[in-house]
């Protein structure tokens, strides 16, 4: 990666989950890896602040939102697919072939959320 970003993210998730708490270990091992300390995450459990899940219109749970750089991205699920969540979080995009930006099922524009694959 050429030039370094600073990263916003929020992890939104419902307690102690499986769910919840798989998506933040590949989160975290995700961030360790990739990201060298250049970014701030916050984790929000939707039980105990609901307000703020629906302030950000956040439907399922753990949904992982990218608020800086834009466009905002969010990704929903447990964040097992480590390529999707490198590419939702435009990690990437620029290794990427064009065809291949076209074959993908990645929502690139704002605010749109990326489900998981039925597999």
């Amino acid at each position: 990666m050429a030039a370094r970003k600073t990263y916003i993210l929020k992890l939104y998730v419902a307690g102690n989950t499986p769910n919840s708490m798989r998506a933040l270990k590949t989160l975290r091992n995700i961030l360790e890896t990739e990201f060298n300390g250049v970014y701030a995450l916050k984790v929000i459990d939707v039980l105990k602040n609901p307000q703020l899940a629906e302030e950000d219109k956040i439907l399922a749970t753990p949904t992982l939102s990218k608020i800086l750089p834009p466009p905002v991205r969010r990704i929903i699920g447990d964040l097992s697919d480590r390529e999707r969540v490198l590419i939702g979080l435009d990690l990437l995009y620029d290794e990427l072939s064009e065809s291949d930006m076209y074959s993908s099922q990645v929502i690139s524009s704002a605010d749109e959320d990326i489900a998981p694959s039925d597999s």
